[in-house]
């Protein structure tokens, strides 16, 4: 048996809107067999789903890829289109026809834009943070065979179409860099068309675009607008005389719309919303309403040059919860208990009479007296009222605005009572694929697995927040940068980076450097102004981020993409660097919030100019190794001949002559040891400090940001696995599992967020929701998991597959869903012995190594010595490994 499944379109399954007129298709194959590869694949493309007359035909190609093959001809605009895929084995069978797959190209032209920006506020309107309504109508007379919805907003929007809401994503159209990209989004909206009478309408409110963001507001303008076009194919395929010849009508936002304001009085992504349902207007999104007090739209813009077809992912709602409990605080609050911390918004009902009002406040911990703790939002107030219309029930979830929270209070509630049946908490995050799971024999650690990919989920809300309840939860490139490997194994973050990194790209200062977030709303960016820029590890984002992407996914266009914003920002270092090589200049955040900093300070004990010449010599390495990938070979030879200088200099500057590293502080001897900078005579010395400055510390870790990603990784790499996994096990402060036996749902910005007296952190930087020191999910998959990609043969096409079982795990179950198909591995100690099960996909293959077996053949595979057990190559298929286990 031979086939296919899971067919998608550039990550998508059947999506709408497709940003490219070259997308990329990708599938995986099932087969009853082992040691199965794809030898040549066939794809078809056409407008119909007999594909009667395809478009495009293939033929069998030659090639084992089945992941992001390219499209083999243009594809037009605004049109629906049917793929198939069939393939062949390299024993000859032949899979049938795949099930046909869709989608759809979004526009794709600029100038195909008919719309203008429309609004409802003046050039005064910046301070306000109230919502408006829009209302366009438009008459149609024969039937329709299709109908595509082109949308986007100077803020936030919800889209409506004859009384019904247009889609299930939420908080569209995302947060980009408004300056130089504003994505619109694609809806087919076929079904919801009828003949006669129609209407769009929007609901909009400020968002992103022009609220409160971190100290400021109209970051990006001042006025809320919406942008529609409705494309309307008749079924009759006539062109009413349109000189194109094309069979569509546009339907476009324009003067002639009108606009009320909104129930929705208030909306601020920070602070929440107010919504007074006694101003609501029923019926103001259908056919039919007589508009009254509805004025005329004001142009806001007639220039579309900003827009592009979304080339992320849409938030959705993903998981509601239902309330653990309700108590009543030692303050006398009322408070709900969600048991988990999420971002998102709480669903509730209520009944009472017109003005009585719903009044929630969110926090995600309670102080150490059991009240409801705020403190740490600083100026986020993150509070949602409800004023009820009266006459029966009533429901209410935000609009444009989320909340990141665990408990709520709740204020105000009409009534005698509260019962929890009238809540629920909406976790909401881009609407990515889940990749790895990964449980074992302490429960702890399976709990602190849960807690990052919460965190992940949480804070993965369009881009790579810091955190999603304070007034802050910005795109901090310093965090996505330390966990984006994490990210990678944790879920399917390629399409999801592709858009966050374009924005980087195109908010990336003429000189090179990366701002510390992206969208940039940190630096002043009229002329002469001063940029929030250029911090080791944080604008290395711009090399490790694409190359995670593409070490997990092998997207290399993401790597041809970014290549120029690459090669500029080390370019910028070269130029500030002494001699080119020591990068001793500029602002940098350095070992972020590290134990081992100065009372009073963010700043890590290690120096700045050792951890940015380490982050440099990184950078350099993978812009080399992608200059490499790409064919140019010049660049390549230039920049691994400068990663060289810098390894020498590096030497220099901060080794003695004996081998001391000059800082004695364990993020010192990590980024030494990790990024190749540590000379092999010196290693020893190096690490020996290291294991001394943990023993300083009852073998507990004092590293920040910088340090705690690649703190396993060195230790386990060095011969020193036990002490690793003593690390990671601790549940004692300061330690991951510290947090777990705290009840912590999520990761911890600091890790003494809550200290073991029940004290805080300062208020002013203390999430209890942030993931950077869930990067060390990397170390937990691939080395006690035993699942990772072979550098060499990225993206899966080539598993390693190698766990290293150490002190206190019994038993570890992983799993992996790569491009591929899933790979699977399952260790455990029982009986004294070994007993492993591996499933790997068709198309692939993996690289086996059984920790501490002896060469031979086992399981009817023969295995070779290799370092720290027995290797063999395995085809696809299913395996068991079973042998004698002692002390390897």
């Amino acid at each position: 048996m031979l086939d296919t499944y899971d067919l998608r379109c550039e990550y998508r399954v059947n999506p709408v809107g497709i940003f490219t007129d070259r997308p990329r298709f990708s599938w995986k194959i099932a087969s009853d067999k082992q040691n199965v590869f794809q030898q040549s694949w066939s794809l078809e493309l056409a407008l119909d789903r007999g594909f009667a007359e395809p478009l495009w035909q293939s033929g069998f190609q030659d090639s084992r890829e089945s992941h992001l093959v390219p499209c083999g001809i243009a594809l037009a605009s605004s049109t629906d289109y049917f793929w198939r895929v069939r393939i062949r084995d390299r024993g000859g069978e032949e899979s049938p026809w795949s099930k046909p797959a869709s989608f759809s190209t979004s526009m794709l032209r600029n100038d195909e834009w008919k719309a203008v920006f429309i609004t409802g506020e003046g050039e005064d309107s910046g301070a306000s943070s109230a919502g408006t309504l829009f209302r366009g109508e438009f008459a149609v007379n024969r039937e329709i065979k299709a109908a595509r919805l082109y949308a986007s907003a100077k803020g936030i929007y919800e889209a409506f179409c004859n009384g019904r809401r247009v889609g299930d994503e939420v908080l569209s159209p995302g947060f980009t860099e408004y300056r130089s990209r504003l994505l619109f989004q694609t809806y087919d909206v076929t079904d919801c068309i009828v003949k006669g009478q129609n209407v769009l309408g929007f609901l909009a409110a400020p968002g992103w675009y022009k609220g409160d963001l971190v100290s400021s507001r109209n970051h990006f303008g001042s006025r809320i607008a919406v942008i529609a076009q409705l494309r309307l194919e008749y079924a009759d395929g006539k062109t009413d005389g349109r000189a194109d010849g094309a069979s569509a009508e546009i339907v476009a936002s324009s003067e002639g719309w009108k606009y009320a304001p909104a129930p929705l009085r208030f909306s601020e992504i920070y602070h929440g919303e107010i919504y007074d349902a006694r101003l609501e207007q029923p019926g103001w999104e259908k056919a039919g309403f007589s508009g009254a007090g509805w004025k005329p739209v004001l142009v806001e813009s007639r220039d579309t040059r900003i827009l592009q077809p979304r080339d992320g992912l849409p938030v959705k709602e993903q998981e509601t919860l239902k309330p653990v409990k309700l108590f009543t605080t030692p303050r006398g609050e009322r408070v709900i208990d969600f048991g988990q911390n999420i971002s998102g918004w709480v669903r509730f009902k209520a009944q009472g009479k017109a003005g009585d009002r719903v009044k929630i406040r969110h926090a995600e911990a309670l102080d150490s007296a059991g009240n409801f703790y705020t403190e740490n939002l600083r100026k986020a107030r993150q509070t949602v009222e409800y004023v009820l219309r009266g006459g029966g029930v009533e429901s209410y979830q935000p609009h444009c605005s989320f909340q990141g929270f665990r408990y709520i209070a709740v204020d105000e509630y009409p009534g005698s009572g509260i019962s929890l049946d009238s809540f629920e908490a909406v976790a909401v995050c881009s609407d990515m694929r889940s990749a790895g799971e990964l449980t074992c024999s302490n429960l702890h650690l399976n709990r602190f697995v849960r807690n990052v990919q919460w965190s992940l989920r949480d804070n993965f809300v369009d881009i790579p927040t810091d955190c999603p309840q304070r007034d802050e939860r910005l795109g901090w490139t310093g965090d996505a940068n330390i966990f984006s490997r994490a990210a990678c194994l944790l879920m399917e973050t390629a399409p999801f980076f592709r858009k966050w990194l374009r924005d980087m790209a195109v908010s990336q200062f003429p000189d090179g450097r990366i701002p510390h977030v992206v969208p940039d709303v940190l630096s002043d960016r009229r002329p002469g102004g001063t940029g929030a820029a250029g911090a080791c590890a944080w604008a290395d984002a711009v090399t490790g981020v694409p190359w995670a992407v593409y070490t997990y996914f092998k997207d290399r266009e993401i790597l041809e993409e970014m290549y120029p914003a690459m090669k500029k920002w080390v370019e910028y270092i070269r130029s500030v660097a002494q001699d080119g090589l020591i990068f001793n200049t500029g602002f940098h955040f350095g070992d972020w919030v590290a134990l081992d900093a100065r009372e009073g300070s963010y700043h890590g004990a290690t120096p700045n100019d050792l951890s940015a010449t380490a982050y440099y010599a990184y950078s350099v390495e993978i812009l080399a190794k992608t200059a490499a990938l790409l064919g140019k070979n010049a660049d390549a030879e230039l920049y691994r001949k400068l990663r060289e200088d810098i390894g020498a200099a590096f030497k220099n500057e901060f080794f003695t002559p004996a081998g001391r590293l000059a800082a004695r502080t364990q993020t010192a001897c990590i980024l030494a040891l990790n990024f190749g900078l540590c000379p092999r005579e010196y290693k020893k010395r190096c690490l020996d400090t290291l294991v001394a400055l943990l023993a300083e510390n009852k073998n507990h870790l004092t590293t920040g940001f910088l340090g705690t990603p690649y703190a396993l990784q060195v230790l386990s790499e060095n011969g020193r696995l036990d002490l690793a996994y003593e690390l990671l096990l601790k549940d004692d402060f300061p330690s991951w599992l510290y947090q777990v036996k705290q009840g912590a749902t999520t990761v911890w910005e600091h890790w003494d967020g809550l200290k073991p007296d029940g004290t805080m952190w300062s208020p002013d930087m203390n999430s209890f929701n942030h993931y950077a020191y869930g990067a060390v999910c990397d170390w937990v998959f691939s080395v006690l998991g035993g699942v990772d990609t072979d550098g060499g043969r990225p993206g899966f096409a080539r598993a390693l597959l190698k766990p290293r079982p150490g002190p206190g795990i019994v038993w570890a179950d992983t799993a992996y869903e790569s491009v591929y198909g899933s790979i699977k591995l399952r260790w455990e100690i029982a009986g004294g012995n070994m007993n492993i099960t591996v499933e790997i996909p068709p198309n692939t293959d993996a690289e086996m190594v059984l920790p501490g077996a002896p060469p031979g053949i086992i399981g009817g595979v023969f295995f070779t010595a290799a370092e720290g057990g027995a290797a063999a190559i395995l085809g696809s298929g299913h395996y068991n490994f079973e042998y004698p286990w002692g002390e390897a």
